[in-house]
């Protein structure tokens, strides 16, 4: 995952989880990240499309780049609860049942 200089500030769950674990540790708020972000990006594409037949694919374009980086803005921060970098309460007590 990379060196990580800060110590951190919550219990450390995982220190260096895998890709699995952290997809799996994805909360309804990370869900809500990712559809969030996807749900902007469509219009948005939609409306930088120049032209009637270039705006569906400007549209699909942007829904997929926007689809990746709520998918990349979840996954660092679920990596981040697991490393203790970000608050946790949660996630320790799913964790410890």
């Amino acid at each position: 995952m990379g060196i990580i200089l800060d110590e951190p500030k919550h219990p450390v769950i995982d220190a260096n989880p895998s890709f699995g674990k952290t997809v799996s540790n994805f909360s309804m708020l990370d869900y809500l990240k990712i559809t969030t972000i996807t749900g902007v990006s469509l219009p948005f594409g939609y409306l930088a499309g120049a032209s009637s037949h270039i705006r569906g694919p400007s549209m699909y374009t942007a829904g997929i780049i926007g689809l990746m980086g709520g998918f990349m803005y979840a996954y660092q921060n679920s990596a981040g609860r697991l490393m203790g970098m970000l608050p946790n309460n949660d996630d320790i007590a799913r964790h410890r049942r």
